[in-house]
């Protein structure tokens, strides 16, 4: 059966908080959107909202609406919400009781277990439903600490980290993984969040759910399951949080269990302050790098600009002066692509300049 999916996403359409939503409005993998849930800009598109251009997903003010909106029945209702303290509120748990009612099935993206709620499971059970629970980790018995196995991987370990959470690392990661694909390259991208898991990656897992020195040995796990399965030609690990954020240590624990030679470092210029944590400045390009080649014993060979608040003329202006700044390529690949992003890694590793003559 083919999977037609409304997305949850209400005030957080096209926000930070919205990521989830946001990320399958461009790219929804396993599922076909229909529609988006978020009165505040009912009866919009979804992609003129995000992208300035049109693509047919209707925003609706509720489920009645958006089910009603759909071309097609819809047999998932995805919670596109990432909010910080990663917990439903009353008006939520009743829109996903009335989507079960509905006979969708439940994707749940947040840190709170629906399969473990009592009411929740009670309700899947009458209607029929599943309920996907997408941070949840396997047993604890199955978990895997740091074995050093990652030092036996030969394909370039390329991370896209960033100055913040919520910035585009893992729509960067994408976008340059499917040029490395066009290019005829074999790519390996390994997902760190749920989206990147809703979306149907092969390889990864919810990095926040474990405890940091699981997390570690967890994605070494995944990176060395890419390269045994796949022998791809390199392996892209979405990053999350930033290195430098106080209040997440992702990037740290994908920087010891990825290994990455190379990093490509993903920065909103026009951010001031820290997406959740408003009381935190955000770190200048400049600390960022610094901080993430002296902890990482590695490299950042790019960089990449979400445009969010900028017009076009800014944005290529800051492109321009980064450029002659940072003496590396910089763009952004939802607005120009990952032309220079890809030749870049080209250029860095001498296995791809191989296989680019081998293809060529």
């Amino acid at each position: 059966m083919k999977k037609y999916a409304i997305v949850y996403c209400e005030h957080q359409f096209g926000s930070m908080d919205g990521k989830t939503a946001n990320g399958l409005v461009r790219d929804s993998g396993l599922y076909e959107i229909v529609a988006v849930i978020d009165s505040t800009k009912a009866g919009q598109d979804a992609g003129e909202v995000l992208d300035q251009k049109k693509n047919g997903i209707p925003i609706c003010k509720n489920l009645q609406d958006a089910i009603a909106s759909a071309k097609e029945k819809p047999n998932y209702f995805i919670l596109g919400i990432a909010p910080a303290n990663a917990f439903l509120k009353k008006e939520e748990r009743q829109v996903i009781i009335k989507a079960m009612e509905a006979g969708m099935h439940i994707i749940n993206p947040l840190q709170e277990f629906l399969t473990e709620d009592e009411e929740m499971m009670t309700m899947a059970k009458r209607y029929g439903v599943t309920i996907r629970d997408v941070r949840k980790p396997r047993p604890k018995k199955e978990w895997t600490l740091f074995t050093g196995r990652i030092l036996q991987v030969k394909a370039p370990i390329v991370a896209v980290l960033g100055t913040d959470g919520a910035c585009g690392k893992r729509t960067t990661a994408m976008i340059v993984a499917k040029e490395m694909q066009k290019r005829g390259y074999k790519t390996a991208f390994v997902a760190t969040g749920q989206t990147g898991l809703i979306q149907g990656a092969s390889y990864g897992f919810a990095m926040d759910a474990f405890p940091l020195q699981y997390m570690i040995g967890e994605l070494e796990r995944e990176v060395v399951r890419a390269y045994e399965t796949e022998r791809p030609d390199m392996i892209i690990v979405e990053g999350q949080g930033a290195l430098s954020h106080p209040a997440y240590v992702s990037s740290a624990g994908i920087l010891k269990g990825a290994r990455p030679q190379a990093v490509i470092l993903q920065h909103p210029p026009k951010r001031k302050v820290l997406g959740d944590f408003p009381f935190v400045e955000m770190p200048t390009v400049e600390s960022e790098i610094a901080l993430i080649e002296h902890f990482g014993k590695t490299n950042v060979v790019a960089i990449t600009l979400n445009h969010e608040g900028m017009t076009d003329e800014e944005l290529k202006q800051t492109i321009d002066e980064y450029e002659r700044k940072f003496r590396m390529p910089v763009t952004d690949v939802l607005k120009y692509g990952a032309d220079k992003v890809v030749n870049r890694l080209i250029d860095y590793f001498p296995s791809l300049q191989k296989h680019e003559v081998a293809v060529s």
